[in-house]
Order: C-alpha cells, then sequence, then structure tokens
C-alpha cells in the first residue's frame, strides 16, 4: 500500500440485509469504530437498493464517517429496462461509488467486458467512482491464464476512458476461485496480480494514471489476513463480502492499521 494512495475499504453486503437489518448494522458498526472514525481510510457501504436511502440518511443525520455505495447499475440513465437501476437515480441518492462487472454480475448473469465498459462510463458521467472488478475462474488459474485473463478484463474495461478519468477510478482484483470459499490469494500472489493490473493501467493511461488508481483486493478477506494484504504496495484497498455483514468483524477490517 502507498502512502500517497488513500486506502478504501468497501463492504458489499450483496443480497443480505433488509432495510431494518441495515439500520442495525450501521448503527453497531459505528459503536465498534473509535469515536474518530477510521482516519486516513475511505469506508464505503454498499447495501442492496432498497436499503440505500436507509443507511444515506443515517451517513447524513449521525455525520457517520463512511461513503455510500452501490452493488451495480444500468448504464443508461431511464428507458425501458424493467428492473434495472439507473446511475441518475444513484447519483441523485448521495451514491460516490459503483461495483460494476463483479464476478456474480459476470458468472451468473451473463455481463460481457463491453457491458462493464459501458458502465464504467455511465458512473462517471453521473459523478461517481466506478470499482471495476477483475478476476479468473479457478481453472483460468491452473491453466497459468490468470495475468492474460486479468489484464485483458482491465484493458476492455478502461477502453477509451481519459487518463484523468483511470486515475480517479478503483479497480478491484477479486479471484472468482476465492470468493467465498475460505480460501484467499497469499499476500504476495495478490500484489503479483495488482502490479501486473498497476502496470498494465500504465500502458493504458500513463504512468500518472497508474501511480493514482487504487486497487482493491477481494476474496475472502477477513480481520485475520487483512494487515498482511494491506502491506503490499500495490494492494490499496479490500472489497469485502462475506466478512462485511458482520458489523463488528468489518469494523477491525477497517482499522487494519491497528491489527
Amino acid at each position: 500500500m502507498s502512502a500517497e494512495r488513500r486506502p478504501i475499504i468497501s463492504a458489499n453486503w450483496k443480497m443480505n440485509n433488509n432495510h431494518f437489518k441495515a439500520i442495525q448494522y450501521m448503527q453497531t458498526l459505528v459503536a465498534n469504530l473509535p469515536k474518530a472514525g477510521a482516519p486516513a481510510v475511505d469506508v464505503v457501504i454498499h447495501p442492496p437498493f432498497t436499503d440505500i436511502r436507509s443507511v444515506q440518511t443515517l451517513i447524513q443525520a449521525d455525520d457517520m464517517p463512511f461513503f455510500l455505495g452501490a452493488q451495480n447499475c444500468h448504464w443508461e440513465a431511464n428507458g425501458a429496462f424493467t428492473g434495472e437501476v439507473s446511475p441518475a437515480f444513484l447519483e441523485k441518492l448521495g451514491v460516490g461509488y459503483v461495483i460494476c462487472g463483479h464476478s456474480e454480475r459476470r458468472e451468473l448473469f451473463g455481463e460481457t467486458d463491453e457491458m462493464v465498459a459501458k458502465k464504467v462510463e455511465a458512473i462517471q458521467r453521473h459523478n461517481m467512482v466506478p470499482i471495476m472488478c477483475v478476476g479468473e475462474t479457478l481453472a483460468q488459474r491452473e491453466a497459468g491464464e490468470t495475468e492474460s485473463t486479468v489484464l485483458a478484463q482491465v484493458r476492455a474495461g478502461l477502453k477509451g476512458r481519459p487518463n484523468d478519468k483511470v486515475a480517479v477510478m478503483v479497480i478491484a482484483y477479486e479471484p472468482i476461485w476465492a470468493i467465498g470459499t475460505g480460501r484467499t490469494a497469499t499476500a504476495d500472489d495478490a500484489q503479483v496480480v495488482c502490479a501486473a493490473i498497476r502496470w498494465c493501467v500504465a500502458e493504458i493511461a500513463g504512468a500518472e494514471s497508474a501511480a493514482a488508481v487504487r486497487i482493491q483486493y477481494g476474496g475472502s478477506v477477513k480481520a485475520a489476513n487483512i494487515a498482511e494484504l494491506m502491506a503490499q504496495p500495490d494492494v490499496d484497498g479490500a472489497l469485502v463480502g462475506g466478512a462485511s455483514l458482520d458489523p463488528a468483524e468489518f469494523a477491525r477490517i477497517a482499522q487494519f492499521r491497528n491489527l
């Protein structure tokens, strides 16, 4: 983790917690953090869409030290897209970060690299920060295709983006084989791939953008391994799934410097 890049720790609740539980969660999370919050760390909460307004109200009313995130969006601002959520709607709700290209969206819902690229552009057009996810399957890993797979996703997602827009993005490396399985890439493995991503960004958008872009690791992150992961020079944060559902555990992860 570079001292120049502000760490970013994200809680992806996925399809968990109704809005009543969301309120309880946020109150418990705050109670488990020091009164000063999590200094020098951006903590982002990504609740389901039905919880966003409740979480937003709490963050604003109680001055909670968190950013509001969304788990997904469509690339169009409006139209005949039943069941989809517009980035324009999220912008009006004060959402700051939007996950796009999560492995579950790619694997379960057929999202392509081209769709992810459209979402990256739309999220930025509506003044929010994309957290663009990339990662390989177990079969690709065992075939020695990790780097080629991940970097192809990076290139596709950043295609056509101006250098200054790339610089403010977050890219999340989430090896699919490690998500929810209890298996985690070693800190060294995470560093190798995150460093390759940064090299790829430099190739696409220049050295300044590569130095500025923040790269998260996601895949069975927990309090027991966060400090080692964050000690790596090219790991700037974590996209936390299952462990983020326990507010006390997630509070420990957000305070990784004290572990």
